[in-house]
């Protein structure tokens, strides 16, 4: 059980204690100085509680004012206090609430075996302390409702115990909940930032290698290349501002760009060909407005598709279709270049191009199959359903 430091109680609780032992002390008094004689057993008067008898009930409740912080020992205590007024001969119907209330702090503050067993140490204690010495005959006056008392304190202590306990593992879940779904968005956004920077850092680095290459023999291209940077670079400066705008503050009023989507393909196969991947797009069935997460997803996967293909196919041309069947839609991405060398990673030396495509597809609900094209080069196919049923993610072979 926890304990927290210090030894001046709560203002509450030391309240609570005050008013308590005024409380009992009165009950107590009162106990010992009844209206009638129909209570006394055999002839046998009440004696007489002297004030500094009173002491002990007092001490068994203002001992309560530090329950919450040992209550064990405030347990000890209290039935202490309480067996030592039984035990001088003394009426104890009031003085039992006091040790009752302290087995209702332990229940409530632990587990349920030790919850019963303090309960049932503390009815043994104080009953067995009754029946030896009481004015009212061995099992006079609260001898009997005793273990009722007992009883009813240690459940309400277990509920209020269990009560507590539902509501940490609800805490706990909800806390759980919120750190995966914060997990999820920062994964989603380093899937986006690699996905931005891959493709913006590979047409770049092309583009820079042409223009070194030709700088003295041909200065026109230079120029071509140095505009093909110019634009690639735009365009990924613009996208991962509006991947960032997802950690501004939400009363932030800058105009955001709406998420890419196959709507932007054409923007992203005209960088494409500037980047010196002669690239055609081929649209077949009836296009149909797209879900968020599938309209994005397509697009990426397209977009790392191109990206590993200018890095890797060499001098090449790349053809990406778009099939768009009644409840799904396919992906083709192919090139002529050469292909990987064996043992080699089309996206890279040992990145994450094709583990994120697979993840893309899989988030929602498609599949993807990647290896050699038919004629040499590489080959990336999607499908990618309308709906978000799960189908597995089959792995495509790889030479």
């Amino acid at each position: 059980m926890a304990r927290r430091p210090g030894f001046v109680p709560p203002l509450r609780d030391a309240a609570a204690a005050l008013v308590l032992a005024a409380a009992l002390a009165y009950g107590a008094y009162g106990e010992a100085h009844p209206g009638t004689t129909a209570y006394f057993h055999g002839g046998h008067h009440l004696p007489h509680t002297p004030s500094a008898a009173l002491t002990l009930v007092g001490l068994a409740c203002l001992v309560l004012a530090w329950r919450r912080r040992w209550p064990v020992t405030v347990l000890g205590i209290s039935v202490a206090a309480a067996t030592a007024y039984t035990l001088l001969g003394y009426l104890n119907g009031a003085v039992l609430v006091a040790p009752m209330i302290a087995v209702y702090t332990v229940a409530s503050l632990t587990d349920l075996r030790r919850a019963v067993a303090y309960g049932l140490g503390t009815l043994a204690v104080l009953g067995l302390a009754s029946i030896a010495v009481n004015p009212l005959g061995h099992f006079g006056g609260g001898v009997v409702i005793l273990p009722f008392m007992t009883a009813a304190v240690v459940v309400a202590g277990i509920a209020v115990a269990n009560r507590r306990a539902y509501v940490e593992s609800i805490r706990d879940r909800a806390e759980q909940d919120a750190r995966r779904r914060v997990d999820e968005e920062r994964l989603r956004i380093a899937r986006e930032l690699h996905d931005v920077v891959a493709h913006t850092m590979a047409t770049i680095n092309v583009q820079a290698g042409v223009a070194a290459h030709v700088l003295s023999t041909r200065p026109e291209t230079v120029a071509e290349s140095l505009q093909a940077i110019k634009a690639a670079s735009k365009e990924g400066l613009r996208e991962l501002r509006a991947i960032l705008n997802v950690l501004r503050q939400a009363d932030d009023a800058d105009p955001t760009q709406p998420a890419p989507g196959t709507a932007q393909l054409g923007t992203l196969i005209t960088g494409a060909r500037r980047a010196g991947l002669d690239t055609t797009l081929t649209v077949t069935g009836e296009p149909v407005p797209l879900p968020a997460t599938v309209d994005l997803a397509a697009y990426r996967i397209v977009q790392e598709s191109l990206t590993n293909a200018i890095r890797h196919a060499g001098p090449a041309t790349a053809a990406v279709s778009l099939g768009y069947d009644r409840d799904e839609l396919r992906i083709e991405v192919t090139d002529t270049g050469r292909g990987p060398a064996p043992g080699h990673s089309h996206n890279g030396n040992g990145g994450h191009g094709l583990a994120g495509m697979r993840e893309r597809a899989a988030t929602v609900g498609g599949s993807l199959e990647t290896g050699p094209g038919p004629s040499g080069g590489f080959r990336v196919a999607a499908r990618l359903p309308f709906s978000s049923n799960p189908i597995d993610v089959r792995e495509g072979a790889r030479p």
